[in-house]
């Protein structure tokens, strides 16, 4: 019979990697089967594909999923009755590339191991003797051992290799001592032109990251606490297991969830986005355009200003006339 996951399943994500056959699906992901993908099986837990679940014949003698299952929900189809040698073959076709004895790993054989293994323990009783004899006996060399790192502790060398690195720093800050003044008024200068620089580096770089996806945080709110978390948008994905910090319940994004989480938070950075390079391309044409009224105005401006000392004829200082000129004033 296949394995079937119920309703109990809380979605911790625990069984998916380990189904040696790709056979478990999240809620709401289309599974696939040689290259065709086909609708999920289930839109809120984890599912598993009948026709690819092996129960894990061919590959251990246990079913991996139920294994780790923290809920016990992963139990065999009673409706669906399959022998050993039906799921062997299956596992031979889903894996062509590897090879299954007709003794390979099963659930089926479990049993007949765990009896061998009973029979096998009274054997070895006596062997368990031996070994703790054998044991016992190697029990005296650890007294000299310990006895010798003593001497090992007693030689302390260790103080003096210290002070020669001590005696060594000192020629370093003495070089550096000079350079402080010149530094120094480096510093201010440097100082003056950070400080400007500093706001418009900072604005930018915020609006720069208000868009990166890495920067995107996801509100949750943990089913079993009510705490609120956040997600990394770049890893909440289809089947991605997360765990509430507070009491450790795990939630599971189904296709459902990541699909209306994706449209809302693209839908909205998308047309942000959109809406601000609009907005800096209308800022850059305005301010071309007012730098150019500007520019036109300063060079009116100057040329004013030059006409202006051309045609002032200011009345210079007063001369009494001199010689002939004199006689006819």
């Amino acid at each position: 019979m296949a394995t079937i996951i119920t309703s109990e399943c809380i979605n911790c994500g625990a069984c998916e990697p380990e189904c040696p056959n790709t056979a478990i699906y999240a809620g709401g992901a289309e599974w696939e089967l040689n290259g065709v993908s086909s609708p999920a099986l289930s839109d809120e837990i984890f599912y598993i594909v009948p026709s690819k679940c092996t129960e894990c014949v061919g590959f251990y003698d246990h079913e991996a999923c139920a294994a780790v299952c923290p809920v016990d929900c992963c139990i065999p189809d009673p409706d669906n009755l399959e022998t050993e040698q039906v799921l062997l073959e299956r596992a031979r076709a889903l894996h062509p590339d590897q090879t299954f004895p007709d003794d390979a790993p099963s659930r089926f054989r479990k049993d007949d191991g765990a009896a061998t293994a009973a029979s096998g323990n009274g054997a070895s009783a006596n062997g368990a003797v031996a070994t703790s004899a054998t044991v016992a006996a190697p029990a005296p060399p650890p007294a000299p051992a310990t006895a010798e790192p003593e001497p090992v502790k007693a030689a302390a060398p260790s103080p003096p290799p210290p002070e020669a690195p001590a005696t060594a720093v000192p020629p370093a800050p003495a070089a550096p001592e000079p350079t402080p003044p010149v530094t120094a008024a480096a510093t201010a200068e440097a100082s003056k032109t950070d400080g400007a620089a500093t706001p418009a580096a900072m604005a930018t770089a915020a609006e720069l990251s208000e868009f990166d996806p890495a920067t995107w945080e996801v509100p949750v709110v943990c089913h079993v606490c009510n705490a609120s978390y956040t997600l990394p948008y770049r890893h909440f994905q289809i089947g991605t297991v997360f765990y509430c910090p507070s009491c450790s319940a795990s939630f599971v994004p189904n296709k459902t969830i990541y699909e209306a989480v994706r449209k809302l938070f693209e839908g909205f950075y998308g047309q942000r986005k959109r809406q601000r390079e609009e907005f800096e391309r209308r800022r850059a044409r305005e301010l071309k355009i007012f730098e150019e009224c500007q520019s036109a105005d300063k060079q009116a401006f100057e040329q004013a200003l030059d006409k202006l000392a051309h045609e002032m004829k200011p009345a210079g200082k007063l001369v009494k006339p001199r010689g002939l000129a004199a006689m006819f004033t």
